[in-house]
């Protein structure tokens, strides 16, 4: 060290020319000017207490060629020692630095850093002479000129960073951006301990039935998870699994156009890369004596990231409800059939992920994730069911049967997810590259046990009657995936992507009956059936997004085309379709006002393909009460959908947002009541199918607000106002009656004293007409539920509300205490009522009223406040400056 600084100091005192160390960057031959700077020095807080782990980096202000312009660059950056103490070498000697020091709690601090090379009084002479131990002499005073002690640095306590992290910690329920909704789920007490449709339940402009059929502004979105198809439902998601929902109304071609009008639910599961280590644990039990529990781990450490989480959900479900169905397919004896339905649902389901990132450079990250889930359930039904037999003027006493229902249900999912992403020099430019696998198996086995009696409950049995199904299958989605962004500048950026989607599915179901009540169960070949499908999709998309001042555009356009096939495996007969490509265009405009108020108006269309289960001409004879089969018929729906909405940000970041919309479909798929042929009955039923409609619109204004009314008051309300009608001109019936109709749901929470937290929910339905798609997979409600037609009925009008209560204790309130009571008043009532010209039906189920769920969180962890931060997931603002730091 002590040569190369007498070198320097014989450079500085012209015994060596410089002429012989070109500056950087000049041609020719010569030596370099060594980097022997040196500077030292401690980083305390007020007290002159050490801090460590600060982050210290010394940025150099070069020419950038991708931008080229001057920034500054990361030159060297360290951890401060557990004393404080920080050390750089190897410094240059010629240009300033910049010295950055940051701390969680504590204002950035920033020097500029020079070496003054001063030249000594007798610099002059020792270089005439040309005598080395005058020069020698001569130095002694310039060494600290390279060897700088900046002693101790104060770092001051930055309070809005302290607030900062108080407001991160605690997330709004709902925020809203001019495409999206998202609702952070973290915050909803009343989902603890619950499943994703207790989430779905809470969540602006979705509603979830008695059935856990899902709607968003009435009709069915498409569900994903993290931006991906899955195999899961919701009733197979732990609540305590998800981060956020994301509501998007009017997806741009860059989402799938497939899934008609209703937009996408996109379920974000919990996935934390904070660096160190840190994670939580629940266990909750409910009144009808269902325990949940689980927790989650994460683990940060330089270049990897590990997360793992596992769930136990127990559900003691109860539903009841009636039917009531006057049957008019023979003329000359109208029926009529009084049911009242009783059934609990008994089971549980294991869900459990695990999750692994490796930043192998400052721009590429590899991702992979699995998710393993098993559930078992045994529900069972009571059926009470009178039977008459409408004769005019008759006195006949109705004829009563009961029907038991014993079954079992069994399910394994498992998905893996591979992502990779790379940035470019070029800010805003990437690419990513993913991958995403679900598979599910599935058995199931129903015996339904049908007591005939002469006259009412208690009375004489005069038959017995006993049906058995079995069934199993499996089904599989493969999606491959890659998305490019290209910025060209600030506002200006071109996006594109390719898709491919694969659907795999096979079921088998044998039906048996034992009319005889010995025992002695005889396959029935027409009501058994076995089949298979697969379903492609191959899609592409380019996406072009600028702005003229405050006024921003995007245009996109997606092309997608798509074929599947079916076997019935039992009948070898094949069924195939072939869409060729069509062309999905988005168009979005938004034009920001003075006092952070935004315009947007967008236009897109969408498809909904029919799936096997609608398409396939098999029919179900399950339930001889819910009678349903496919139609090979069906052709695709295509919706156009025209959004205009406005959004304003008031004083304290609450926010506004008021949208009117328009959707128009040709060639509805809906569920449609027609008349077949029983063939383990002998008699003419009704059959639940689909069948394309001619058309239909939805039109409505929807109101969104988050307010905080005081620092211990917020609230979140959704109103949505709406007309729906369905054309079924083209069908042997009248056309749907347009209906306005409005639902309502409102969020508040609490801030008690000792750490108290309440939150209530509540939401209001109108009479509105059936949904339309609700049964895209599947074959009517469960449980003997009544048949329904989205173009034959309406829903009657409903209410009801939840409620949670919690503490926090521990240090840093590490643990939370909960209670929840969902439906306290008893009023989520479903009622449908529905008519044609050959039935009219009422049908009414309530489940699970007056819920009480107790549940216990302990949050732990140690928070690594490293240099380590990546670009990727860096929000510091200085990402450029944290480049190459791993």
């Amino acid at each position: 060290m002590k040569r190369t600084l007498i070198f320097a100091a014989l450079v500085s005192m012209g015994f060596i020319g410089m002429a012989q160390f070109p500056a950087p960057g000049a041609g020719g031959k010569g030596q370099s000017i060594p980097n022997i700077g040196h500077i030292y020095g401690k980083v305390v807080d007020s007290a002159g207490h050490p801090i460590s782990d600060a982050t210290v980096i010394l940025l150099q202000n070069k020419y950038d060629s991708a931008s080229k312009k001057r920034k500054d660059v990361l030159f060297k950056g360290l951890s401060t020692k557990a004393n404080g103490e920080f050390n750089f070498e190897e410094l240059p000697l010629f240009g300033g630095l910049k010295l950055k020091i940051s701390a969680t709690g504590y204002k950035v601090f920033e020097q500029n850093v020079a070496f003054q090379m001063k030249m000594p009084a007798n610099g002059g002479a020792a270089r005439q002479s040309g005598d080395p131990a005058q020069a020698m002499n001569a130095m002694s005073g310039m060494i600290n000129s390279v060897d700088k002690d900046l002693g101790n640095i104060k770092m001051t306590v930055d309070m809005k960073q302290l607030a900062v992290v108080t407001v991160t910690a605690s997330k709004p329920t709902v925020r809203m951006d001019i495409d999206k909704k998202v609702y952070n789920v973290e915050k909803d007490m009343v989902n603890a301990g619950g499943t994703a449709l207790d989430v779905m339940k809470n969540v602006p402009s979705v509603s979830v039935d008695i059935d856990g059929n899902v709607t968003l502004r009435n009709a069915a979105p498409q569900i994903y998870i993290d931006g991906r198809p899955t195999t899961l439902t919701l009733d197979q998601i732990p609540a305590d699994a998800i981060e956020s929902v994301e509501v998007i109304t009017n997806p741009s071609a860059k989402y799938d156009a497939s899934g008609g009008s209703a937009g996408i639910l996109n379920i974000v599961l919990k996935k934390n890369r904070k660096t160190g280590y840190n994670g939580n644990f629940r266990l909750g039990v409910d009144s009808r004596g269902g325990i949940n529990g689980g927790g989650n781990f994460n683990l940060r450490q330089n270049k990897f990231n590990f997360t793992a989480a596992g769930f136990v959900n127990q559900n003691r479900g109860v539903t009841k409800g009636t039917n009531n169905r006057t049957d008019y397919t023979n003329p000359a004896t109208p029926t009529n059939v009084d049911q009242s339905v009783y059934s609990k649902n008994k089971g549980a389901f294991v869900f459990g992920s695990l999750g692994f990132d490796y930043f192998m450079t400052n721009r590429t990250t590899f991702s992979l994730s699995g998710i393993k889930v098993h559930g078992r359930f045994t529900p069972t039904e009571t059926d009470d069911i009178y039977t008459s037999i409408l004769y005019p003027d008759s006195a006949t006493n109705p004829h009563y049967s009961q029907r038991n229902t014993n079954s079992t249900r069994e399910f394994n999912a498992n998905g893996l997810q591979f992502g990779f992403k790379h940035l470019f020099p070029t800010e805003g430019e990437t690419l990513t590259i993913d991958g995403n696998y679900f598979a599910g198996k599935n058995s199931s086995q129903s015996l339904y046990v049908t007591d005939y009696y002469t006259d009412g409950p208690g009375s004489i049995k005069n038959g017995l009657r006993q049906q058995k199904l079995d069934g199993d299958g499996n089904n599989k989605f493969i999606t491959i995936q890659s998305d490019y962004v290209r910025p060209f500048n600030a506002k200006t950026k071109l996006e594109a992507g390719v898709r491919f989607n694969t659907q795999q599915l096979v079921n088998n179901q044998y039906n048996y009956l034992d009319t005889l009540g010995n025992g002695i169960f005889i396959p029935v070949p027409s009501a058994s059936t076995n089949y298979k499908n697969t379903n492609d999709v191959y899609a592409g998309y380019v996406s072009f997004t600028s702005a003229i001042r405050n006024f921003g555009y995007q245009v996109g356009l997606r092309g997608e085309s798509s074929d599947y096939k079916g076997e019935l495996t039992n009948t070898k007969e094949t069924f195939s379709h072939v869409y060729p490509i069509s062309l999905f265009p988005s168009v979005f405009l938004s034009q920001k006002l003075g006092k952070k108020q935004e315009l947007q108006m967008s236009y897109t269309r969408r498809i909904n393909r029919p799936n096997f289960f609608q398409l396939i001409p098999y029919t179900d004879y399950t339930d001889s009460l819910n009678i349903t089969r496919g139609n090979p018929d069906l052709v695709p729906e295509f919706t156009n959908s025209l959004e205009f909405s406005y959004l304003k940000t008031l004083k304290g970041n609450n926010t506004i947002m008021a949208s009117v919309y328009y959707k128009h479909t040709d060639h509805l798929i809906t569920r449609y009541l027609d008349t077949v042929p029983n063939p383990i009955t002998g008699k003419t039923e009704l059959i639940n199918t689909y069948v394309n409609a001619n058309s239909s619109q939805t039109m409505g204004a929807e109101l969104t607000s988050v307010t905080t009314l005081t620092k211990w008051w917020d609230l979140t309300a959704n109103v949505n106002i709406y007309n729906s009608k369905i054309n079924t001109e083209n069908l042997s019936q009248q056309a749907q009656n347009a209906l306005w109709s409005w639902f309502g749901k409102l969020n508040t929470n609490f801030k008690l004293p000792a750490k108290l937290k309440l939150q209530i929910t509540g939401i209001y339905q109108s009479k509105t007409n059936l949904p339309i798609n609700t049964g895209g997979g599947g074959f009517g409600p469960p449980g003997g539920g009544a048949p329904t037609s989205a173009s034959q009925g309406y829903i009657a009008a409903f209410w009801a509300v939840d409620a949670a209560l919690s503490r926090s204790f521990l240090k840093q309130d590490a643990a939370t205490l909960s209670i929840a009571v969902s439906d306290i008043f008893r009023t989520r009532w479903s009622k449908q009522h529905s008519e044609g010209p050959t039935f009219v039906q009422d049908y009414d189920r309530l489940r699970d009223p007056q819920l009480v769920r107790v549940n216990f969180t302990w949050r732990f962890g140690k928070m690594d406040v490293s240099l380590f931060k990546r670009k990727n997931f860096n929000n510091s603002g200085s990402q450029d400056a944290m480049q190459g730091m791993q």
